[in-house]
């Protein structure tokens, strides 16, 4: 008969085994993460190896020096880090940014492309006495300037949509119609919108509706609860499982990247498993 000691040791390899166990989700939406999804002080090979665990695609944000990693995990770089193509406060509203910012995205492009990671990141730029009307023209002929680059490379320009009422004071791409408006002028399959439900919840609200309205115009999305930008459980305001139906149901091929922050006290890798299983419609 087995010992006492060696049943306990066996059922604690089982239990250890089972919680490695690669979690397979449905599929109907492809999510991956960011970093601060994770506890802070995390290794990131570490926050790999759960995110692709767990049933992730991707890792948003992860600046090219660490894609081996997320290769030797099965995760793909699914949106290029901030920088490339401006900053959140500094980007394609102002002419003067327009030939160094050129430069810089043309090379995160050609990365990206060489490795198969689908979109760069973008932003307006803050407003800083500017008019909505002239920033959109000067957002405009900036990404006619690159459009065919990327529609040739196949990587998709992502201008960011943000809340300037909380988070991001001052910022010009704060409403989904404004950054619909570029994207039709521009009217390149390679130059669309990042939503995030998180700030949009702030600035708009009907999240659904304008989502459902509004999909030609975007290739990604980004999650977190409302208010705090925590955990998109039942702790905030937002019907998340519906929004993510709502989002599978219209045939959306990209990504979805979830991009809170654990609450105090949440057991991080328990929450991104929730997070995962909401979106796993």
């Amino acid at each position: 008969m087995m010992r006492r000691r060696e049943f306990v040791a066996a059922l604690a390899a089982a239990s250890t085994a089972m919680a490695q166990e690669k979690v397979e989700r449905k599929g109907r939406l492809k999510q991956c993460v960011t970093r601060g999804v994770f506890a802070r002080d995390m290794p990131f090979e570490e926050t790999c190896r759960i995110a692709a665990r767990l049933g992730c695609k991707g890792y948003d944000l992860v600046e090219p020096a660490d894609w081996p990693t997320l290769k030797k995990y099965g995760l793909l770089s699914t949106m290029y880090p901030a920088g490339a193509g401006g900053t959140i406060t500094d980007a394609l509203n102002r002419k003067e940014n327009h030939d160094r910012i050129e430069k810089s995205i043309r090379a995160a492009i050609d990365l990206s492309a060489a490795n198969g990671a689908p979109n760069v990141i973008t932003f307006s730029g803050n407003r800083r006495g500017m008019s909505d009307a002239e920033g959109a023209d000067n957002c405009v002929a900036f990404l006619n300037r690159i459009k065919s680059h990327a529609e040739d490379k196949g990587v998709t320009i992502c201008m960011e949509l943000l809340n300037s009422k909380v988070n991001h004071k001052d910022y010009m791409c704060d409403h989904t119609s404004w950054g619909v408006d570029v994207m039709k002028r521009v009217n390149s399959p390679r130059v669309k919108l990042l939503y995030d439900i998180y700030h949009l919840q702030i600035m708009e609200g009907d999240i659904v509706r304008t989502i459902r309205e509004n999909l030609p115009w975007i290739a990604h999305f980004h999650t977190g609860g409302n208010p705090g930008r925590h955990e998109i459980d039942d702790t905030q305001e937002l019907n998340y499982r519906f929004i993510a139906k709502s989002i599978a149901d219209l045939g959306f091929t990209g990504y979805v990247a979830h991009e809170y922050s654990p609450a105090p006290g949440r057991d991080p890798i328990k929450s991104l498993d929730q997070a995962l299983e909401i979106f796993d419609v």
